[in-house]
């Protein structure tokens, strides 16, 4: 058995429908984790969510969301209990419940081995337009249903200075436990927030360029500018959207400038966090 993490009290679990453990049940059906994680069934507005992991729970520990508590096995307890004793050590109040591997698997719904889960509470999101008054350089996100995708997306746009991602309506959840992972826990600290319906993408890209943003949209169109062409500019955000379709031809239009990573003429087209993350370096250096 691991050794307990000074300071830190240890529930024991060894029922996987203890009710102290229902944030965590049915990790694997995402019909199920809506009702858990979305009980208005309105993203970013109330609700909670899981992250999974020692490194992106170590960052879930260090982040302004409100840990309602961490399930662990002995593993976990071992990767963990570090960072959990400094936690504790600093005011964090939660229960930390103590499971055996087949109890964690049975609450989980799959074979969980990771050893470490935490719940948290979901935050408001803020406004876009105050996201946006304080940066300089955002990533708008338009119809990315794939989390693994988005979660790289939101690792990229840590890793490039990204001062803000700005999500359209259509947009997957972006603390889903696989986008929160991917993102390895990037996600808690980047300021996110979503677009309105009714002002994505024309008012919504209108408003940003009206406060001084220059909009490029990534598409592997032939007749769009090579990337490398785009010179410095103080403001400016890249918008970039789903496998297969693409960015919609609305928002295209509305874009100040379209452009593409030249690339082998036998490849049509870059995964989409890939071709992100070339293009943000591109940004920064910008």
């Amino acid at each position: 058995m691991a050794q307990r993490p000074v300071g830190v009290v240890l529930e024991p679990i060894d029922d996987p429908a203890d009710g102290r453990v229902a944030d965590y049940v049915g990790l694997s059906d995402p019909e199920a984790r809506r009702l858990v994680e979305h009980p208005r069934g309105k993203r970013g507005s109330g609700g909670i969510f899981v992250a999974e992991g020692s490194l992106v729970i170590g960052h879930l520990l260090r982040s302004p969301y409100r840990i309602r508590s961490v399930l662990v096995t002995d593993r976990g307890l071992r990767a963990i209990g570090p960072a959990l004793a400094d936690a504790v050590s600093s005011g964090l109040d939660v229960p930390v419940y103590l499971a055996t591997q087949p109890v964690m698997e049975a609450i989980a719904g799959f074979r969980f081995h990771r050893g470490a889960l935490a719940a948290a509470d979901r935050r408001p999101l803020p406004d876009p337009a105050v996201l946006a008054a304080g940066a300089n350089r955002l990533l708008l996100v338009e119809g990315v249903g794939d989390n693994e995708n988005l979660g790289a997306l939101f690792r990229n746009a840590a890793a490039f200075g990204i001062d803000a991602v700005l999500l359209d309506p259509t947009t997957c959840d972006p603390l889903y436990r696989r986008s929160v992972r991917v993102s390895a826990g990037h996600v808690l600290r980047m300021p996110f927030a979503r677009m309105s319906r009714q002002d994505w993408p024309v008012g919504a890209i209108a408003a940003l360029q009206a406060e001084g943003f220059e909009v490029v949209a990534l598409t592997p169109s032939p007749s769009a500018d090579e990337i490398r062409t785009l010179g410095a500019h103080p403001r400016r955000a890249l918008l970039v959207g789903t496998e297969g379709d693409g960015l919609s031809a609305a928002t295209l239009a509305a874009a100040d400038r379209r452009v593409r990573i030249a690339m082998s003429p036998d490849v049509d087209s870059l995964n989409v966090a890939t071709a992100a993350a070339i293009a943000l370096h591109h940004l920064g250096s910008g």
